[in-house]
């Protein structure tokens, strides 16, 4: 007995001391900071999800200074986070990005009003000043504008835009009498900063038939010519999707697992619950596949009529199913 017992505890000991598996290292930049928005890659990591598929995950945050698609160029990221129309508009100005899945199947933006502007349709944003984020989110914006024929340069016949932050300052101070918001971020903002819902006109971009693809991820042509690659962006959806379900599941559980990495401590437990709650809205299903139909409709909004088009010509190659359906073989 004693003998046996020597040789399970050697075992035991040779066992700890070997290496652990190695992890392909694979670093994804988000759109913007740590939030809710980004819930499922953050449980992902933190139930390890990515650990299980052979990954070894950095998540890195966004901001305003921050352009994920300069940060991939540069070769700061393997993959990157990004609304289609910006990653559309940089394909065209010569970065070959391709979204490899979409998370985000509905489209969270919005232009919120205060109602005593006497707004009540787009029509009447004629001569008013709109709050737009710039950065590469000013395009679904600039489209549905010039669906409107309404020019952004100001005067009665356009729209006087400003820059707006990423706060909701402009229509608190009544500096603006629209501007941008997500329905799972700013839109609440504004409902804390002491505005009820019955003083705001909101016009979903989905309503008006201008919305386009939000938090698609995308990588770049260079690195889909690579096998190895493809494998491990496949391995990287199949375990982004499996933490967006359990976010789906667990939206208070989540939105701590976020907190806790929020390194500028900022956010709020009731913030990030209530946006991890909005945001589960907004996903497809658990495959993360794009819907190619979904993707023509955000080509032809920014393609839309109007003499200020986004992009000027249909993409070829902006989209693949490849790492998708390499992530739908595993098991």
């Amino acid at each position: 007995m004693r003998i046996r017992t020597i040789l399970m505890a050697t075992a035991a000991l040779a066992a700890a001391s070997l290496p652990a598996a190695a992890q392909d290292a694979l670093t994804l930049q988000l759109k913007w900071v740590t939030q809710g928005q980004f819930a499922g890659y953050y449980v992902a990591k933190d139930q390890g999800f990515y650990e299980e598929a052979g990954l070894d995950v950095t998540i890195n945050p966004g901001g305003p200074d921050i352009a994920p698609p300069q940060v991939i160029a540069g070769g700061g990221a393997d993959v990157i986070v990004e609304w289609m129309p910006a990653a559309l508009a940089a394909r065209e100005r010569g970065l070959p990005l391709v979204n490899i899945a979409q998370p985000f199947a509905r489209s969270g933006m919005q232009l919120t009003c205060r109602a005593d502007t006497g707004i009540e349709s787009p029509e009447d944003f004629a001569g008013k000043t709109l709050g737009v984020w710039f950065s590469g989110n000013e395009y679904p914006f600039l489209s549905w504008m010039s669906r409107l024929g309404l020019s952004t340069e100001g005067g009665e016949g356009g729209v006087t835009v400003i820059r707006q932050g990423f706060n909701v300052d402009p229509l608190i101070q009544r500096q603006a009498d629209c501007i941008s918001t997500m329905n799972y971020n700013e839109y609440w903002q504004v409902i804390d900063a002491g505005i009820p819902e019955d003083e705001l006109t909101v016009f979903s971009y989905s309503d008006e038939g201008v919305a386009t693809l939000e938090d698609g991820l995308y990588t770049t042509e260079a690195n889909l010519e690579d096998p190895e690659m493809v494998d491990k962006l496949a391995r990287f959806v199949k375990a982004s999707m499996r933490g967006w379900e359990w976010a789906r599941e667990n939206p208070e559980e989540a939105a701590g697992i976020v907190l806790d990495n929020d390194m500028t401590g900022a956010q709020t437990q009731e913030h990030q619950v209530r946006m991890v709650g909005e945001i589960v809205g907004l996903l497809g299903d658990e495959s993360g596949a794009l819907d190619e139909a979904a993707a023509e409709q955000t080509v032809d909004v920014l393609m839309s009529e109007g003499s200020d088009p986004v992009i000027t010509a249909r993409p070829e190659g902006a989209w693949t199913a490849a790492v998708t359906d390499r992530a739908a073989e595993i098991d």
